[in-house]
């Protein structure tokens, strides 16, 4: 017997708010019948393309320390440092840039979302399937 991968549950202070910014970077929206709304405790939001589902569960205590899961995000178009940019621009906080750590087009940058949760984004399948840039002299 195997199981399955039923949803994502980040824990967090604000469910509404967070839930809110991660449809933002993911393009995920509401489950049909059952929206957040400002004050609920629990809320789900699910990628209408997969169906994969982040659940954002309040509890009372803060982030402390490293997450020991985390979310590794690639660009659904674009490249990296295009997306690199867009999360910025939406409030992501840069954690640590690893970007070339393996040669030049290589490696991701490490960032957090406003609740410290961090996550990283990864070049796209059309950089990785391109290969590595050429290398200047």
């Amino acid at each position: 017997m195997t199981a399955l991968v039923s949803h994502t549950t980040i824990d967090c202070r604000d469910a509404y708010a967070l839930s809110e910014w991660w449809k933002k970077v993911l393009g995920y929206v509401d489950v049909e019948g059952d929206p957040n709304l400002p004050g609920h405790e629990e809320c789900m939001i699910l990628d209408p393309a997969t169906g994969h589902r982040l659940l954002f569960i309040e509890v009372p205590e803060g982030k402390q320390g490293k997450n020991r899961i985390h979310l590794d995000l690639a660009p659904r178009e674009g490249t990296r440092d295009e997306e690199l940019a867009v999360l910025l621009g939406l409030g992501a906080t840069e954690v640590a840039d690893l970007r070339g750590i393996y040669g030049p087009g290589s490696g991701w940058v490490v960032l957090a979302d406003p609740e410290g949760n961090e996550f990283c984004i990864l070049r796209s399948a059309a950089e990785r399937a391109a290969g590595p840039p050429p290398v200047h002299p």
